[in-house]
C-alpha cells in the first residue's frame, strides 16, 4: 500500500507525465505521440522530498507525492529460499539382492535357401510416335494459309 509523504496538490496535464525527480521535487516531461518526440522536463513544484532506498515515489491521482515499498524478488528469489530449507532426513531400507534368473537359451533355425525365379523376358510394343501428330498439324496450316 502506498502512503502519502507530502501533499502538494498540483494539477496535471493529460498530455504530461508527472514523476519525482532526484531532487525530490515534482516534474513533468511532455509524452510522446504519435511519431513526435517528448519534450524535456521541467520542475513544476519545489517539494525537496528525502527519499529512501528500496521506496518509490511517484505523483498520485489528487497531485501529491505518495511512495510504495518496491517489490523485488519473484519466481527466482522464492526458488532459492525453497532449496534453502532443509527437509527431514528419510532412511532409506537397505536393497533386496536380486535373484539370478537363468535365460532359456533359443534353438538355432536352420538357414533355408531360397529359389531363385527367372524373369520372363516381356516384349514392349513400339508406340507410334508423334509424327502422325504433326502431319495432322501440318495439314491445317496449309489449309489455313490457302484461305
Amino acid at each position: 500500500m502506498a502512503k502519502k509523504v507530502a501533499k502538494v496538490g498540483v494539477k496535471k496535464d493529460t498530455t504530461c507525465l508527472y514523476f519525482v525527480d532526484k531532487d525530490g521535487d515534482i516534474a513533468c516531461a511532455k509524452m510522446a505521440r504519435g511519431g513526435k518526440k517528448g519534450g524535456k522536463a521541467k520542475k513544476v513544484a519545489k517539494v525537496g522530498v528525502k527519499k529512501e532506498k528500496g521506496f518509490l515515489y511517484f505523483v498520485d491521482k489528487q497531485g501529491d507525492i505518495s511512495c510504495a515499498k518496491m517489490a523485488r524478488g519473484g519466481k527466482k528469489k522464492k526458488a532459492k529460499k525453497k532449496k534453502a530449507v532443509k527437509k527431514k532426513a528419510v532412511k532409506k531400507k537397505p536393497a533386496k539382492k536380486k535373484k539370478a534368473v537363468k535365460k532359456k537359451v533359443a534353438k538355432k533355425k536352420k538357414a533355408v535357401k531360397k529359389k531363385v525365379v527367372k524373369k520372363k523376358a516381356v516384349k514392349k510394343k513400339v508406340a507410334k510416335k508423334k509424327v502422325v501428330k504433326k502431319k495432322a498439324a501440318k495439314k491445317k496450316v496449309v489449309k489455313k494459309k490457302k484461305k
